[in-house]
């Protein structure tokens, strides 16, 4: 899959909201010893439509949504098909991401029906939190991360003991807040002030304030190095990085230059009975063969088994699945 060059600069666009500020130096460790794990790909998994979230319709570069009360309508450079619904569907949308700095509004949205609030309540299987729009296109979550968030729930409720869960580029919290209602204790990075102080808020708002949450403003690369450092050790981790991205002191992060260091320090802070590490990538032009061998020499030795394949998003109107990512994951058993 090679997503369309919109995506990769959508994705550049997204740097007020995600953990972008990479380590000064890259890490290029040798490749290890040891049997590979066992493989499972191709593996699709795929959100469906519900109360809470559907992909309506896709299509000519865009897709209409339901998030909770809003119909919405943002650019998908995937979707170069044609739209199952006709215009009159679309036209009924609440809010319209135009990309346009002149348009009125918050940000780049246009409200075609109300002037709409800046957020919104949204509920995830049952928890709570904010919907927001942002200059950047985004609304506060990314469906299609559902998959991976119930699976990582069963890990640490099959677990029967405690578990540390970290989660790196975590972004407004919905993966943090559903490990820690799992039972986890949860170390969430950003380096994005405004990220951390969203997913804050969705905490308050989910009723999950006395659940163990770190919350951590800084970068996820130097982060991990220090608690390999430091001999800290987790059960599950998380990571969702960008393709590209520039730190606070004009450092850059290149996924193809650094996921292999960030992944390598990663087994180096596993626990002694490790359950997961989970891999998301979004706009990289690869296959998930590419994440897929990465994820199976880093963990060479371990044991486990590493499943690869997209994350998609099944649409309502003709039923056709979108596909938003890659991902590669390895698990313990």
């Amino acid at each position: 899959m090679k997503p369309s060059r919109d995506k990769n600069r959508h994705h550049r666009q997204r740097t007020e909201s995600r953990d972008r500020q990479p380590s000064a130096v890259a890490r290029t460790p040798g490749r290890r010893a040891g049997p590979l794990p066992d493989e499972r790909l191709p593996l699709i998994l795929e959100v469906t439509p519900d109360e809470n979230y559907t992909l309506l319709d896709s299509g000519a570069g865009r897709k209409l949504e339901q998030y909770g009360p809003y119909r919405i309508v943002r650019p998908e450079g995937q979707a170069f098909w044609q739209p199952a619904w006709d215009e009159a569907e679309w036209e009924k949308a609440d809010a319209v991401f135009t990309g346009d700095v002149d348009e009125e509004g918050i940000g780049r949205w246009r409200f075609p029906k109300t002037p709409l609030g800046e957020t919104w309540p949204m509920r995830h299987d049952g928890i709570a939190y904010l919907g927001r729009f942002t200059s950047f296109r985004h609304v506060g979550v990314f469906p299609e991360q559902a998959s991976h968030w119930s699976h990582m729930a069963g890990l640490i409720e099959e677990a029967r003991r405690p578990v540390k869960v970290l989660n790196l580029f975590g972004y407004t919290g919905l993966a943090s807040l559903v490990a820690a209602r799992a039972g986890a204790q949860v170390t969430h990075v950003d380096a994005s002030k405004k990220a951390i102080g969203w997913a804050r808020e969705n905490q308050e708002m989910a009723g999950l304030s006395d659940r163990p949450i770190r919350w951590i403003c800084e970068d996820a690369m130097k982060f991990a190095e220090r608690e390999a450092r430091r001999g800290n050790a987790y059960d599950i981790v998380l990571l969702d990085p960008p393709a590209y991205g520039r730190g606070p002191k004009g450092e850059v992060w290149q996924l193809f230059e650094h996921l292999p260091g960030l992944v390598e320090t990663c087994r180096a802070i596993l626990s002694q009975k490790p359950l997961a590490v989970v891999l998301t990538a979004y706009s990289i032009r690869a296959s998930f063969f590419a994440i897929h061998t990465l994820m199976r020499d880093s963990f060479a030795g371990m044991g486990g088994r590493v499943e690869s394949g997209e994350l998609v998003i099944r649409e309502k109107s003709a039923g056709r699945a979108l596909s938003t990512s890659l991902f590669s994951r390895w698990v313990a058993r």
